[in-house]
């Protein structure tokens, strides 16, 4: 007799607030939340609530909860808990197996993955037609079936680190299977829109069968990040389509990499051709800030930097050592502006250090080794770049077309046998800063000119020259 009578007196609170509402009770749902998710009931034909299972509130809206899933590895399984108030929107097709893969169905609400625990056989991949974010609560996953992350998502993913987590990444070395067998092995990483890097922790990346890090899109390394290590990539180390932008935090690329360190490249449609109608799709390389640590050693022709268009240094420090045959700090088929803003640095260091590449297709036309190779415009307003070029015929800063200094301090030292500390296809201007060029060798000049030769008052320039009329 209790317990009927507890019901009845649970459906008359229920009532209350509806006294006065007319018809529309008819049609209310009510909300009962427990734990962080709730389920929906509707009371148009009554509704009793067993009030034993202690739910934490019953509403007559729709409550605010963040779309949570979480995702914890084990060993060779996984945990996937899904919210009640999800399951219309989100699955799980892979069960309690290592090698997650989850859909979203929805297109209103951003899901919040959080990710945690370790597999040395797991791997996760999301497929959304909507925006995401990915939480790593310091995760270890070595997958066996292609990438160890996978978004197929193209709208913006944003992966977050927790503060003070460690997050450590490795893909299988050949194509082989996949968690999705739709899927073709990309990276070890990779994404299908935008990537956009945060958080105060430090994510490992190692790429065994091609690029560590690759998205279709733009990549974006936000201020808050602590620090990315690519300790390894048969590809790239990370590879951008649209552009690559960096505003903070340090990443290190190991000597282990074999193709380019950072890449951005234009985004092209299924036929190869470059995508006209897209006002982000500029090749672009941008450096806001942060520190970049990046080793070109294992590879002829290779690149610590490289954009299809125009690099942008605004502040940040760079290391970079483009020491094998025919390898390159920065290259871009663009141009290139480096800048210092207000209160902030810009500090480049690049050791260019080999010889002409060796290889049967560069027999012809040898790439050689160089500390900056620009097919446009030097652009200099500030910083200090420091440039060491030695080997054969290396040089140190070379432009196809023009050189504009203003400011900043530059100093290149050029040694070895026909090594250049400048060479300029056209013209060389220089209205501020100082610029030291050494150069030391047979044959080894300071800067190498084409077009004409201006040194303004406000400029000091310390360097042979030597005039080369255009081919």
């Amino acid at each position: 007799m209790k317990a009927n009578i507890s019901k009845i007196i649970r459906l008359i609170l229920l009532a209350l607030p509806l006294w006065g509402m007319g018809n529309i009770a008819h049609a209310q749902k009510v909300y009962i939340c427990k734990d962080g998710d709730y389920i929906t009931k509707d009371i148009s034909e009554g509704l009793e609530i067993d009030l034993a299972d202690q739910p934490d509130s019953i509403t007559f809206t729709k409550p605010k909860i963040d779309p949570v899933v979480n995702i914890v590895y084990n060993g060779t399984t996984a945990t996937v808990s899904i919210p009640m108030f999800l399951t219309d929107t989100v699955t799980c097709s892979s069960g309690t197996s290592s090698n997650v893969v989850l859909t979203y169905a929805g297109t209103e609400q951003e899901i919040i993955y959080n990710v945690s625990g370790s597999s040395s056989a797991g791997s996760l991949v999301i497929k959304s037609d909507y925006k995401q974010t990915v939480k790593l609560n310091g995760v270890s996953l070595t997958s066996t079936l292609g990438e160890a992350m996978r978004f197929k998502c193209g709208k913006r993913t944003e992966l977050v680190m927790a503060t003070g987590s460690v997050n450590t990444f490795a893909d299988t070395n050949d194509n082989g299977l996949t968690a999705d067998p739709t899927d073709n092995h990309k990276a070890c990483i990779y994404t299908k829109g935008h990537l956009e890097i945060s958080g105060a922790g430090t994510l490992n990346v190692t790429g065994n069968y091609n690029h560590a890090i690759a998205t279709k899109e733009y990549v974006k390394v936000k201020k808050t990040v602590n620090e990315i290590n690519i300790l390894g990539s048969v590809g790239d180390a990370i590879h951008a389509g649209q552009y690559f932008q960096i505003n903070g935090g340090t990443i290190n690329i190991d000597k282990g990499t074999l193709g380019d360190g950072i890449q951005a490249e234009f985004k092209t449609d299924d036929l190869g051709a470059i995508i006209t109608d897209d006002e982000e799709n500029t090749g672009e390389v941008i450096i806001n800030g942060g520190t970049i640590n990046a080793i070109a050693s294992a590879t002829q022709d290779t690149k610590c930097i490289k954009a299809d268009g125009n690099i942008t240094i605004n502040s940040g420090t760079l290391q970079l050592d483009a020491i094998a045959r025919g390898s390159r700090g920065i290259q871009t088929d663009g141009s290139i502006a480096i800048n210092q803003d207000e209160d902030a640095t810009t500090s480049i260091t690049i050791t260019a250090q080999g010889a002409k590449c060796n290889l049967e297709e560069d027999e012809d036309d040898p790439h050689k080794c160089m500390g900056i190779n620009v097919d446009g415009d030097i652009n200099i307003t500030g910083g200090d770049i420091n440039i060491t070029a030695s080997g054969t015929s290396a040089n140190g800063m070379k432009a196809d077309n023009d050189i504009n200094v203003s400011g900043g301090t530059i100093t290149v030292a050029a040694t070895g046998t026909s090594t250049n500390g400048m060479k300029i296809g056209n013209n060389a201007t220089f209205t501020g800063g100082t610029t030291t060029v050494t150069s030391t060798g047979s044959k080894s000049v300071g800067i190498v000119y084409s077009g004409t030769r201006t040194v303004g008052t406000g400029a000091t320039v310390n360097a042979s020259w030597t005039y080369k009329k255009k081919n």
